[in-house]
């Protein structure tokens, strides 16, 4: 027991002085603060240019909203078919691959709705509507010295944007509040001779349409231009009606257009320049809160923000993600090692071999009851009141004061001195068992009365022979 006390003290021990060297060398990573120049746009973030604002308005007002966080393949594939639209929004900290946007834009000709909120969106994700080319392109720089969660110094010296035209996505819209470092918004304006092009391509027969081509084959754009309302154009050829490919614009800046859409295949793209509009700094400015929502959810459907890009996948254990850069796991592995260390020490011999602790199985009263059945079988009751009278006689003895071998009416005497007995009584219950034990015929009846008798004369003179061998049998066990 010692032993074992002093083995769990000593792990207890280097317990201890683990946990403490982990705490003491564990330092916290320090929060790098968020800016608009290193903004994280992931719906899990409740700082300012997080998304978390609009993600939980959204699952309140009963929209079906869901992060996305598996590859876009996913997407293209029949687990899109659930989506409705699809939302990315700002920079994002897992760079899109032209195979991730051929997915997203193979899943948006199928009949989706894809909404970039970005001040610099990859082209590849921006494919040609028709003749017509869209890109982004940002004035100035951002200041990482302005804190976004001030909205005064965000909007410093910008004018509040109304929309252009009424229409589903400036639904409630009143007025738009920018940041001070909103993108413009290019759309190439075709040149003469491609006009010519794109009037003969609206009056083919059907089967002869001009195929679409995605960005991710073509470079940015070349030429500025056409920043004004646009114009949506349906030309009829034989019986059917086919929709402009130009972008619409529904709000323009003093610098271009903020908001824009157009078609892609069977879906449309929604492109808005600026994500402090829908980050929890700004969306509560103006009615960017509403212009939001519609552009979400305004198709319907299952809203899926993009979480995959943003470095939340979906094989990531919620688990270990919750302790991780902290010293906790650290700790578990290290107990591992030393519960393992303790198992693989126990199974092994330590020292030389001892051998195994001999336990005796037999009873101390064994033997006497293997006696006291082979007396009963023989049906030798002299015997058996012979081994009794012989422990009884010799404690009479003992109390009267005087030998073994003395008469029995000497003995039968000095005990009635020394009590109350009888001395007559005394004496003829020690002749009958003398008698008994050179061979007077006695019965069973007889015998258990003798006995009796002798047991009845120990306990009144305080002997208690039985219970003082009684007492010895159970300290030899």
């Amino acid at each position: 027991m010692r032993q074992r006390l002093v083995i769990i003290l000593t792990i207890a021990l280097v317990v201890g002085i683990l946990i403490l060297l982990n705490a003491i060398g564990y330092a916290r990573p320090d929060q790098i603060p968020e800016t608009e120049s290193n903004p994280n746009r992931s719906t899990y973030n409740a700082g300012p240019t997080g998304t978390r604002a609009l993600y939980d308005v959204l699952d309140e007002s009963g929209y079906k909203v869901s992060r996305w966080r598996e590859p876009s393949a996913r997407l293209a594939g029949q687990t899109g078919d659930r989506v409705g639209t699809f939302v990315m929004i700002g920079t994002m900290l897992r760079g899109i691959s032209p195979e991730d946007a051929r997915n997203v834009l193979s899943w948006v000709r199928r009949g989706g709705h894809l909404v970039i909120i970005d001040r610099s969106p990859t082209f590849h994700l921006l494919p040609k509507s028709g003749l017509w080319r869209v890109s982004t392109q940002q004035p100035g720089g951002v200041e990482t010295s302005i804190d976004p969660a001030s909205s005064e110094r965000m909007t410093d010296g910008v004018d509040e944007v109304h929309p252009l035209q009424p229409a589903m996505l400036t639904r409630d819209v009143r007025s738009i509040r920018p940041s001070r470092f909103a993108s413009v918004i290019n759309l190439i304006r075709p040149l003469n001779d491609e006009v010519k092009l794109v009037a003969e391509a609206e009056v083919k027969p059907a089967g002869h349409e001009n195929q679409e081509t995605d960005a991710s084959s073509e470079g940015p754009a070349e030429r500025p231009g056409g920043y004004g309302p646009p114009v949506t154009r349906t030309v009829e050829a034989k019986g059917a009606t086919k929709v402009s490919p130009a972008p619409v614009v529904y709000a323009n800046t003093a610098k271009g257009a903020l908001l824009v859409d157009y078609a892609h295949g069977a879906g449309r793209i929604i492109l808005l320049s600026d994500p402090y509009i829908v980050s929890n700094g700004g969306i509560r400015l103006a009615d960017n809160l509403h212009l939001a929502i519609n552009a979400v959810a305004g198709s319907g459907g299952l809203i899926a923000f993009d979480e995959f890009h943003q470095g939340h996948t979906a094989s990531e254990n919620p688990l270990l993600a919750y302790f991780a850069d902290t010293p906790i796991l650290a700790i578990c592995g290290q107990l591992l090692l030393i519960v393992l260390a303790v198992v693989w020490t126990r199974g092994r011999r330590f020292g030389r071999p001892l051998p195994l602790p001999q336990v005796d199985r037999r009873s101390s009263l064994e033997f006497v009851a293997s006696m006291a059945e082979l007396q009963q079988r023989a049906r030798a009751l002299d015997l058996a009141v012979e081994n009794i009278y012989s422990r009884t006689r010799r404690v009479l003895t003992r109390y009267a004061g005087v030998d073994y071998g003395s008469p029995r009416s000497h003995i039968a005497e000095r005990i009635a001195a020394r009590s109350s007995l009888d001395r007559a009584q005394v004496e003829e219950l020690m002749r009958k068992c003398e008698e008994t034990i050179n061979g007077a015929p006695i019965t069973e009846r007889q015998t258990l009365e003798l006995v009796r008798r002798l047991r009845e004369l120990e306990g009144l003179l305080g002997l208690r022979t039985r219970s003082r061998e009684a007492k010895q049998a159970a300290e030899n066990i």
